[in-house]
């Protein structure tokens, strides 16, 4: 014998597709806020940064390095945020590119420091002026001021 369930069905409403959406209560949420604005910007970001083959990650890791040279692997896995087992795989990804490389730290010969080649400066740079003109192009319709503003106030999020 098989029991079947009904189910009851509910009215279909007819709604325009010209009608906005309702997102009152999603736009009181800095954290879908903070989301949408990221898919705008990360969209770009990944569309530009093509040419340079980088990821996020890649372009993260490789400015963190250019501007704290000789930074150890440990302190570079907590600024990005990462398991110190996971950026292996990221850093020898980058090295093999002849973008970073791993020495001895000359102040503690059992660990390592990351510094960026010539190659990985070079591309930085090229990388760093990408990243400014899509951010710019992303956050144009804001002064620099409100800019300026937005920018502190997210920091005091995550700082």
């Amino acid at each position: 014998m098989s029991t079947k369930t009904t189910r009851k069905r509910l009215p279909r409403v007819a709604v325009p597709d010209e009608a906005p959406l309702d997102q009152d209560v999603l736009l009181e949420l800095v954290g879908y806020n903070c989301r949408r604005a990221f898919l705008v910007i990360a969209a770009l970001f990944n569309e530009r940064m093509k040419k340079y083959a980088l990821r996020p990650v890649d372009y993260t890791t490789l400015t963190l390095v250019n501007t704290n040279p000789g930074i150890t692997p440990k302190r570079l896995a907590q600024a990005i945020n990462v398991a110190p087992p996971n950026l292996g795989p990221l850093l020898e990804r980058l090295d093999v590119r002849g973008l970073l490389e791993r020495r001895r730290n000359p102040s503690d010969k059992r660990s390592q420091v990351v510094v960026l080649t010539d190659e990985g400066r070079a591309l930085c740079a090229r990388a760093d002026k990408t990243a400014a003109q899509l951010e710019d192009e992303a956050t144009a319709m804001l002064t620099q001021e409100e800019r300026a503003v937005l920018l502190r106030l997210l920091q005091k999020i995550f700082l």
